[in-house]
């Protein structure tokens, strides 16, 4: 996109712009979300898991405490029986810690959908510049992060520390019981104590994901000049087209210039038009037109007829009417049959004259066209307009 100022950049990102980014790693992402949807999902599941596992720690820290005549006698003993605690706890953190990478990754799929790329790992080495780096720390979007962040921190201590004050009563009368009671009941305060914390954190979570829609939506905002840029890229830049268009111009006129020689004769207005007529009789069909063009390209039509001895008449209504209804390559239309007969004929018989195989014939006789294809009658564009045609100026 181009380097348009951000105070230009006011409208929307467009659907091929909000793809690119998606591509690029660009998502919606709440970072409330997943701490509290992670941090509930631990609760829960220490909440469900609570009894056996507490009746598992207990039985862990009785064999841990336990010491005999054994144990004092050979201290490698305590060793094994370390290591064989190790597992249960092991096992008891890979469940927590599975539930918890698989809650993150759903809450991050509930913000920003599934968006697998390998461009956020490509080497950037700008980001090593440490000016840079300052001014991202001072960003709008950072520092609003930094402001929020500070925020929730500062509630969940104070939430925390109010909760800490009025229960602990609770707490010191924990210590006059013994310690299975004990382990009981200050689970029991500990977990809601912070299921308090999570409401507070669904609260910023509720803030913060309609914000960081918003937020992501305005950081893709485009300007006026973006969506050119885009539209040029999409449909390709209009310069280059223009210069394709005219390339592809020039190598038909070539084509079509290269066909003059071959004609059987050019029909002329006598200057503003001109158009070259093939006409084959082992292909059964009527004659085509190869070449034709006004002002300029008629003049080169005839020269180079001229110069490879192509017969060329003046006879300005058909050489009109040829150019406005018959395409390049193309048969010429029914209507057009007789006329276009008409100067085959005398081309025809002149060749033999010229061979001396027959009398010069005499002059060609007017040529009749149908007024509605002669783009010079006024009824042309009448029968143009009946007939939803577009009108030859």
């Amino acid at each position: 996109m181009s380097g348009d100022s951000s105070q230009d950049k006011q409208l929307p990102a467009t659907a091929q712009r909000l793809e690119k980014a998606r591509a690029e790693g660009q998502v919606v992402r709440s970072r409330d979300l997943a701490h509290c949807a992670v941090v509930a999902a631990s609760l829960g599941v220490i909440g469900a898991v609570a009894p056996s596992v507490t009746q598992r720690l207990r039985d862990l820290l009785a064999a841990a405490l336990r010491f005999d005549a054994v144990t004092v006698a050979s201290p490698a003993f305590m060793a094994e029986r370390l290591a064989s605690v190790v597992p249960d706890l092991l096992l008891l953190s890979l469940f927590l810690g599975g539930v918890v990478c698989a809650v993150a990754v759903v809450s991050a799929l509930v913000s920003g959908g599934w968006v697998f790329t390998l461009s956020v790992l490509a080497p950037n080495f700008g980001k090593l510049n440490p000016l840079s780096g300052l001014v991202n720390l001072l960003s709008k979007d950072n520092l609003s992060e930094t402001l929020k962040s500070s925020v929730l921190a500062l509630l969940l201590g104070v939430v925390g520390a109010l909760w800490l004050w009025a229960h602990q009563g609770d707490f010191v009368r924990s210590q006059s019981v013994d310690l299975t009671a004990a382990f009981t009941e200050a689970g029991s305060q500990i977990l809601s104590g912070l299921w308090l914390l999570v409401l507070v954190l669904a609260l910023f979570a509720v803030i913060d994901l309609p914000l960081q829609r918003f937020l992501h939506a305005s950081k893709l905002k485009m300007s006026h000049q973006d969506i050119k840029e885009e539209h040029k890229q999409q449909d390709g830049n209009p310069e280059i087209k223009g210069r394709l268009r005219q390339r592809m111009r020039e190598a038909s006129r070539r084509r079509m210039m290269a066909a003059v020689p071959k004609a059987d004769l050019v029909v002329m207005n006598p200057s503003h038009y001109a158009v070259a007529i093939q006409y084959s009789e082992d292909s059964g069909g009527a004659p085509k037109v190869v070449a034709k063009g006004t002002d300029q390209v008629a003049m080169r039509i005839r020269d180079l007829a001229t110069a490879s001895r192509v017969p060329v008449l003046e006879a300005p209504p058909l050489a009109r009417a040829l150019y406005a209804t018959t395409e390049l390559d193309r048969e010429i239309p029914v209507a057009l049959y007789s006329a276009v007969a008409q100067v085959l004929a005398h081309v025809f018989r002149l060749r033999e004259a010229v061979a001396g195989r027959a009398p010069y014939p005499d002059a060609l006789d007017p040529i009749a066209v149908p007024p509605e294809l002669d783009p010079a009658d006024p009824r042309h564009n009448r029968h143009a307009a009946r007939t939803g045609s577009a009108p030859t100026p």
